[in-house]
């Protein structure tokens, strides 16, 4: 079984940056394509970042060039480190891995079949 858990959440202003982590569990992370996705207050879930097993990158257009996603295959861990946050950066942001079959990010949540219970970013004016 795989397990996801974010850490790193919280309350900051406009302008400043947050790093968020994303531990999984099991031998074959180094493997595994995983996702960032968040859900703003009232709205869909919708994609972030990911990253695959080589380390290509993929971002959504609102946050390219702020957002920067990174796997460390020694901790097991997926960071995701947010520059330049504003305030409709805030969300709940979960992580997520695809299947160790699929090789490809998608930036869709229907792919992934694993999930974190998600930590809370809030950016204030």
């Amino acid at each position: 079984q795989v397990h996801l858990v974010e850490s790193g959440g919280g309350l900051v202003q406009a302008g400043d940056s947050l790093t968020l982590t994303c531990e999984v569990s099991g031998p074959t992370f180094s493997r595994r394509v995983v996702g960032w996705f968040r859900q703003p207050p009232g709205k869909e879930r919708e994609f972030v970042a990911g990253i695959d097993e080589s380390g290509s990158t993929y971002y959504a257009d609102s946050v390219k060039g702020r957002y920067t996603i990174s796997r460390d295959n020694a901790k097991n861990t997926v960071n995701l480190q947010m520059n330049s946050l504003k305030p409709e950066d805030t969300a709940v942001y979960y992580c997520a891995a695809r299947s160790l079959i699929y090789t490809v990010v998608l930036p869709t949540s229907t792919p992934y079949t694993y999930w974190g219970q998600g930590t809370q970013v809030t950016v204030s004016s």
